[in-house]
């Protein structure tokens, strides 16, 4: 079974007037499938053609430099979905 990864994917979204720069991590098992991930969710909140959104870098990143708080609980494995304490 394959490890999954964290992921940084840094670009920006291009549209007609306007560039609005992002930085997103996702969960991944290779690059690839973080930037097709990018593509869906940028697509699908934004309103964005995929040839609108520009990728810069997509880098593995370690756990110690993760921000997103649900990303590390979930590497940690402290929390799981839906459970109650």
């Amino acid at each position: 079974m394959n490890k999954v990864k964290v992921f940084r994917v840094t670009g920006e979204i291009r549209k007609s007037n306007l560039k609005t720069p992002f930085r997103k991590e996702v969960m991944a098992v290779k690059p690839e499938h973080a930037v097709e991930k990018i593509y869906c969710e940028l697509g699908s909140k934004h309103r964005v053609k995929r040839f609108h959104i520009k990728i810069a870098s997509v880098e593995e990143i370690p756990p110690e430099e993760i921000k997103s708080l649900l990303l590390k609980k979930l590497v940690a494995g402290e929390g799981e979905f839906g459970k109650q304490n």
